[in-house]
């Protein structure tokens, strides 16, 4: 989530205003929306701020696939979702996004679209750092006795930290679960 606490920032990218403000409407009671109508002003809009970007696939002028290319090239660390009425093609395993969704959408639908985006974003914050304290735990593995670890508190913290994570992420992965989207078929 954004830095600042709130509510997850959720900005929607659609020519069509009506369809644009029916998924805010939608999502108005768990998340901060803001909606841009080309992909021009998603560009101009769009900040570190922002966790989420449903986009839109075929606008007029500057593209769905364009906007997701020039997002990445800034290097904003956000959450990309094509919701489009554009059938997926093999295209899309080289894209730089984060899920495909083709309209329509229910609401319950595109709320679990976003949590799922969200959670895309925590798990891969929970792996970096479980990652970097394994890393850690080797080092210490690798240059102290075994004696000595296991008297250590630090130590013992450590290793209770990454079993923690462990289960964590292991629950995030049951939630990223592709399964979950059946509803979507």
């Amino acid at each position: 989530m954004n830095d600042s606490g709130d509510q997850a920032s959720v900005l929607i990218v659609d020519d069509e205003e009506r369809v644009a403000e029916t998924y805010a409407l939608r999502l108005r009671d768990g998340y901060e929306t803001e909606i841009a109508l080309s992909g021009e002003e998603a560009l101009q809009t769009i900040d570190e701020r922002v966790d989420v970007v449903l986009l839109d696939r075929r606008m007029p002028g500057t593209t769905g696939d364009e906007v997701v290319e020039r997002i990445r090239n800034r290097g904003l660390d956000c959450r990309i979702v094509m919701l489009t009425a554009v059938d997926p093609d093999f295209d899309i395993t080289e894209m730089a996004i984060d899920d495909y969704v083709v309209k329509p959408v229910t609401k319950e639908a595109l709320q679990q679209v976003v949590d799922r985006a969200l959670t895309i974003s925590e798990y891969n914050e929970q792996v970096q750092q479980l990652n970097s304290l394994k890393l850690k735990r080797n080092v210490l593995e690798l240059e102290l006795e075994e004696a000595a670890l296991e008297e250590n508190n630090q130590y013992q913290q450590l290793v209770s930290k990454i079993e923690r994570l462990e289960s964590e992420i292991e629950s995030m992965e049951e939630l990223l679960d592709i399964d979950q989207y059946e509803l979507f078929l």
